[in-house]
């Protein structure tokens, strides 16, 4: 997995598929250039809180990230996570089984 760290990364997968879920939103983008590398971001708007808060936001996306995307994630696609207000308080196994639920709907509208 690669980290997505240019801003222009980040604005074309927001031109990619949206689904969002309790805690986070996920955005997932074909990259279409043959390399078959799962590209992953993480962004936390300060509308979600004070600095600690979006980092533990951040830190939680992470674990997420790499716990799911190996196994479920997009072959050649950029993926990237978006905390939403609340995220924080959800339950991490909860946050788990909306990603997992999100790769799959991701999986099933891109194979059409």
């Amino acid at each position: 997995m690669r980290t997505l760290s240019k801003r222009s990364e980040f604005l074309a997968a927001n031109r990619g598929l949206r689904f969002p879920v309790p805690g986070f939103v996920l955005l997932v983008r074909p990259r279409g250039d043959g390399d078959a590398g799962i590209g992953i971001g993480y962004t936390v708007s300060k509308k979600v809180g004070n600095a600690v808060t979006r980092n533990r936001m951040k830190r939680r996306l992470r674990a997420l990230a790499r716990a799911a995307l190996p196994q479920a994630g997009i072959a050649g696609a950029d993926h990237v996570l978006i905390g939403r207000a609340g995220g924080n308080d959800i339950a991490f196994s909860d946050l788990g089984e909306h990603l997992d639920s999100a790769l799959q709907r991701a999986a099933k509208k891109l194979a059409r």
